[in-house]
């Protein structure tokens, strides 16, 4: 089996990993040859080329870029794949563009498949309606892919994963969040990992601790993340006077550390596709404090969980998670290894 993975690469965060660490496994199956087509100089690329995956790195700076399209489509022929899997939204553009000149090549073109990761409406024009099989990363995207019209037969739902002891091994690298925040060696700490985008809701988060100043003034919010937010968030930190409290840290390079070194993990967000935060907080042994927003509320425990949008609720359980402790441990189906046999179903589904 030859599959060819494309993702445009602009970015690394989670779904990228995703893609590091389902190739990855991927190469241990036997029978398996894959490659990644993605972006000439990105983190993606160079993270994959050290897992010792066959990486073609390409000119990729639009969105869609035509490029990246053609040299897809010299790689298929080429390297003639039996499957194309398209892991984010210009990555599936970039495939349904090189699958038809396949065709019109009078070329046998290849199954295609693509990955959804969030729960956001799918337009009626997409082009991931033209992939022959969609992997939902929850059943929140599986819903919001069969409310669009996609045939249930074509949606499949596979967890994203983690590997724990790869998150385990990265968060026991010192940080040292409290001396570099000029914080007492016991306070306590509610950490949000997650860009800085409306549908984190980092808002509510703020919110949620000018609620709980009253009842735990030693209490810290950590929000470490950047986006188009950000000035928005700052602003709101000095309406509510919480300066001293919640503290904007921008992108944190040692994530795993850092949820290790707090208290208690929060995030949000109205709208989740899973939250692979909250997978590596699980990993790491730590409550967590949740929305119910999309698919976090298929991870997180129920007593985790409060309405979207409410400060109030956030805040009193945040309180409450840092009173009684309780981690719960993450399933074995939100493993890096149990993803890739998830994907790899699929694959031999359409084969």
């Amino acid at each position: 089996m030859r599959v060819l993975h494309v993702d445009s690469g602009r970015e690394f965060r989670g779904g990228q990993n995703q893609v590091r660490l389902l190739a990855r496994e991927l190469a241990r199956e036997p029978g398996v040859e894959q490659r990644l087509v993605t972006r000439r100089g990105s983190e993606l690329a160079r993270r994959a080329t050290a897992d010792g995956v066959a990486v073609r790195e390409v000119p990729w700076t639009l969105g869609v870029d035509p490029r990246a399209g053609w040299r897809l489509v010299v790689e298929a022929l080429t390297w003639p794949p039996d499957l194309i899997h398209a892991h984010n939204n210009h990555a599936v553009t970039v495939a349904v563009w090189a699958r038809r000149f396949l065709t019109y090549a009078r070329t046998a073109a290849p199954r295609l498949v693509a990955t959804r990761r969030v729960v956001f409406p799918v337009r009626r024009r997409s082009a991931l309606r033209h992939a022959d099989a969609v992997v939902a990363i929850s059943e929140a995207v599986r819903a919001t892919l069969l409310a669009a019209g996609f045939p249930a037969g074509e949606v499949k739902t596979v967890p994203s994963g983690v590997d724990p002891d790869e998150v385990r091994r990265a968060a026991a690298v010192p940080l040292n969040l409290r001396a570099m925040l000029g914080l007492p060696p016991r306070a306590p700490i509610a950490a949000n990992v997650a860009a800085l985008e409306p549908a984190k809701d980092q808002r509510t988060l703020i919110r949620a601790a000018h609620r709980a100043r009253a009842d735990r003034p030693d209490l810290h919010w950590v929000i470490a993340g950047d986006g188009p937010e950000r000035h928005a968030l700052a602003a709101e930190v000095r309406r509510l006077d919480l300066a001293d409290r919640v503290h904007l840290i921008g992108h944190a390079a040692q994530a795993d550390a850092l949820l290790r070194e707090s208290d208690v993990v929060v995030m949000s967000s109205r709208a989740e596709g899973l939250g692979t935060v909250v997978l590596h907080a699980l990993a790491l042994g730590k409550p967590v404090v949740a929305t119910a927003g999309g698919g976090l509320s298929e991870i997180v425990p129920p007593e985790g969980l409060v309405p979207v949008g409410d400060a109030d609720a956030l805040a009193r359980r945040v309180i409450e998670a840092l009173a009684h402790p309780s981690p719960v441990p993450l399933p074995v189906r939100y493993t890096a290894s149990a993803m890739a046999t998830g994907v790899l179903a699929v694959y031999r589904s359409l084969l």
